[in-house]
């Protein structure tokens, strides 16, 4: 057997084996002999019949499980002389491959970046203060009476924070809306709808409820209204002025309820004070968990700015698709056509592209921390995993045990993310922290 390694790029290489006859014979010769053995054919007892007879008989089968054998003792005694750290196989010319003869195949595969690590340990975070003050609390506090607001039909013209009930028909110069985007009748035209005045959040027509202070029941107006300009749930109106009639057919006030013993009780506290302590609790507890959140993505950037390496074109490419698809089912649930995906096709892949090159280097990276601090994932590691991932999709823990039994793929991606997570926690906790007041 003889090999050559011909350089692609900095991590692929195609590996060239060249099997001579003998070797391939060989491996024939044994495919035969196989079959010979477990073949049944009338007339002669099993492992008798001539080899003559049975590479006839099974001439397909033989013909592809030995090709098969060619290829993986190429592949196999290939890896062996050349000593190459491979991480994906991305493509396979096995060229001919027959009884008597020489076979040449030729791997392109990417390789494992070999890179020194930096010191990581003490990475600079920083972390905002977790401490609770009155004024969030209170702020809480108001939203909860906010979620149980009763809504009172008010006999004067609508403030801030009224919900007013009304009629719009939107144009673009003097155009109905409706013809220019027809599949999408609620912002072209819409018989009765609810919109909160002066809102902190744009409703679904942005800025049309900026316009209704002042507004009683029968009264109309014409309101401006200007789409952002990337409008993305109706592209067509994206940056157009539009102009909305307006009908207001009724206006409520929010009437909040009172901090008594039952609001209490709806939301488990006896009393104002163990209201407050458990909103507290929260808050802090949230607080936490950002901390964690900003922490790991500050050590992750801060680890990536320590060293450079080129990064395997399998893996990004893998990585690129994956974020595509999870940006494209979101934008999908958010209501964005195909079509317009179809249109950003070429910078969608690029955005994606550029997130995957990090976060392969980044995985990279914290596999190696991994395999240097000999991290490991235990029983217990996937055990969580399960609760934690029953939990968030509601389904029993032995039917997420019974999926991945039958998924190896799914099961070794646990694993590495689990890995992952523990080389994370293993930088996070060896950081420097630099504690900074909560932002208001």
């Amino acid at each position: 057997m003889n090999i050559d390694i011909q350089n692609i790029s900095d991590t692929r290489k195609k590996l060239v084996v060249t099997l001579d006859a003998s070797e391939v014979d060989a491996e024939h010769k044994a495919v035969v002999a196989e079959f010979s053995r477990l073949a049944r054919i009338p007339g002669f007892r099993p492992g008798k019949a001539p080899a003559a007879m049975v590479v006839k008989r099974f001439a397909k089968d033989i013909e592809g499980e030995f090709k098969q054998k060619v290829t993986a003792k190429a592949y196999r005694e290939g890896l062996e002389q050349s000593k190459l750290d491979v991480i994906n196989l991305v493509d396979l010319d096995d060229g001919a491959i027959a009884p008597g003869a020489a076979a040449t195949l030729a791997f392109t595969m990417d390789l494992r970046p070999v890179f020194e690590l930096p010191e990581y340990a003490g990475l600079p975070t920083v972390v905002e203060s977790v401490d609770v003050t009155d004024a969030e609390i209170d702020r809480v506090v108001e939203n909860l009476r906010g979620e149980r607001a009763d809504f009172k039909v008010a006999e004067r013209p609508a403030a801030k924070g009224d919900y007013v009930k009304l009629a719009y028909t939107g144009t673009i110069d003097g155009k109905p809306i409706l013809e220019i985007a027809p599949d999408k009748q609620i912002y072209g035209q819409v018989p009765q709808t609810w919109e909160e005045v002066e809102g902190e959040n744009d409703g679904l027509i942005p800025g049309l409820g900026r316009h209704l202070a002042g507004l009683k029941a029968g009264d109309k107006k014409d309101v401006p209204v200007t789409f952002p300009a990337e409008f993305t749930a109706v592209p067509a109106l994206a940056g157009k002025a539009a102009v909305y009639a307006v009908e207001v057919q009724e206006v409520r006030e929010r009437v909040l309820p009172e901090l008594n013993e039952e609001f209490f009780k709806a939301h488990q506290a006896d009393n104002l004070e163990g209201l407050r302590a458990s909103i507290s609790s929260q808050l802090k507890f949230q607080k936490e968990g950002q901390n964690r959140s900003a922490q790991r993505r500050q050590v992750t950037e801060a680890l990536l700015a320590k060293v450079d390496f080129p990064v395997p074109e399998s893996l990004v490419e893998a990585e690129t698709q994956g974020v595509l698809r999870q940006f494209i089912e979101e934008n999908m649930r958010r209501g964005v056509q195909a079509e317009q995906f179809e249109k950003d096709k070429k910078e969608l892949y690029e955005g994606a592209k550029k997130a995957a090159h990090g976060r392969v280097k980044s995985q990279l990276l914290l596999a190696k921390i991994a395999e240097k601090e000999k991290l490991e994932v235990t029983e217990r590691d996937i055990d969580a995993f399960i609760y934690r991932e029953a939990m968030r999709t509601q389904q029993s823990p032995d039917k997420l045990v019974k999926d991945l039994s039958k998924n190896r793929e799914q099961l070794r991606s646990i694993q590495q993310s689990i890995i992952f997570d523990k080389a994370l926690d293993l930088l996070v906790s060896k950081a420097t922290v630099t504690s900074e007041p909560a932002k208001a």
